[in-house]
């Protein structure tokens, strides 16, 4: 019998639980674990063997896809769902007439996943959670609570409208970079051209005259013949400074510091700061006002939020709650972030 590992919640202390179950299918593993009284936030099978070859063999009307599925298309899709469900409609139908509507990619295969395992007898939110690739744990548990309130077309409308808000301040935000980005390409343009084309010219001059320059006249002259031979070089700057970001990032305290320092930047990191405290604001009240407890909401608030300096906040934020504490204290002890020498 397949064993299976899962992450889940105490429902009476508000624990995290960490251990196996064994069951024929996820399905049933579900149920056990939700007799135990716990809510499930994470579940995996040990034996990864069977699942890889049945993911081997290519299932009818599935194509080929590569990535995830764009956020656009998710929204699109949730709204419709939604206007379907108010409609009436039952959900497996709805779920196929989608399907049937999806150009081929990951959110039709993962649609007709989703049919299958619903007719196999597994709730939505179950179906979901098994492609990860399309419907996150903020999706899958907003649609849990649907079903175990009994109002999954209210939550549906709630998701649709929380994901094109989404949107629409992540289309501002993009519309407020174009204009620095503009500048800041032509600015560089004007800079290489004058190293290029201007400085050689005067420095000619300076030649003919054959006199001692000025420290800062000479560094400028050293700058544009650096300019003028290795050119090619300038593109591979950015790109190298991305490698070495991406390095520090890998060990957990440089990509705190990283997280940090962008915050701390001038200008950019306000809007940056800004922008996660609207996602991880509208996260959290979507998923408490779809009444997903605090405990769950905050992690998965906290695993959305994107930037690590938010990510221990909300942690402290979630054990403190955990020790029977207000949310209110926790975020103003904890809002100060500590010293870091890679932010520094």
């Amino acid at each position: 019998m397949p064993t299976f590992q899962f992450e889940a919640i105490d429902a009476a202390t508000g624990k995290e639980i960490r251990d196996k179950v064994e069951a024929p299918t996820e399905a049933e593993a579900q149920a056990t674990i939700r007799a135990m009284g716990y809510m499930v936030t994470k579940l995996k099978a040990q034996k990864q063997q069977q699942a890889a070859a049945a993911a081997g063999k290519r299932k009818p009307g599935r194509t080929f896809a590569i990535g995830g599925v764009k956020s656009r298309d998710l929204t699109l899709f949730t709204r419709q769902l939604s206007i379907l469900q108010d409609a009436g409609l039952p959900i497996l139908r709805s779920l196929k007439v989608l399907a049937n509507m999806q150009k081929p990619g990951r959110l039709k295969n993962s649609l007709l996943d989703v049919c299958d395992e619903i007719e196999g007898g597994s709730t939505l939110s179950e179906a979901m959670s098994k492609s990860p690739k399309a419907f996150d744990r903020l999706y899958t548990n907003m649609i849990r609570a649907g079903e175990a309130g009994g109002a999954l077309e209210v939550i549906l409308r709630r998701l649709a409208e929380f994901m094109e808000r989404a949107q629409s301040l992540k289309r501002k935000v993009k519309g407020a970079m174009v204009y620095p980005a503009v500048v800041v390409s032509v600015a560089v343009g004007i800079l290489c051209f004058i190293m290029i084309k201007i400085v050689p010219q005067f420095k000619k001059i300076f030649d003919d005259f054959g006199s001692t320059l000025p420290p800062m006249t000479q560094v400028l002259i050293d700058i544009s013949n650096w300019v003028v031979n290795y050119w090619y070089l300038i593109p591979a700057i950015p790109f190298g400074f991305r490698l070495i970001i991406k390095g520090i990032c890998m060990i957990s305290y440089g990509r705190f510091g990283w997280d940090l320092f962008v915050l701390k930047a001038p200008i950019f990191g306000q809007l940056v700061e800004k922008n996660i405290m609207s996602r991880s604001s509208r996260t959290l009240g979507t998923l408490l006002a779809s009444g997903v407890p605090i405990l769950e909401a905050l992690n998965i608030t906290k695993e959305t939020s994107g930037n690590m300096m938010f990510e221990k906040l909300f942690q402290k934020v979630s054990d403190s709650i955990r020790d029977g504490n207000a949310i209110a204290k926790p975020l103003k002890e904890y809002s100060v972030p500590p010293f870091n020498n890679v932010a520094m």
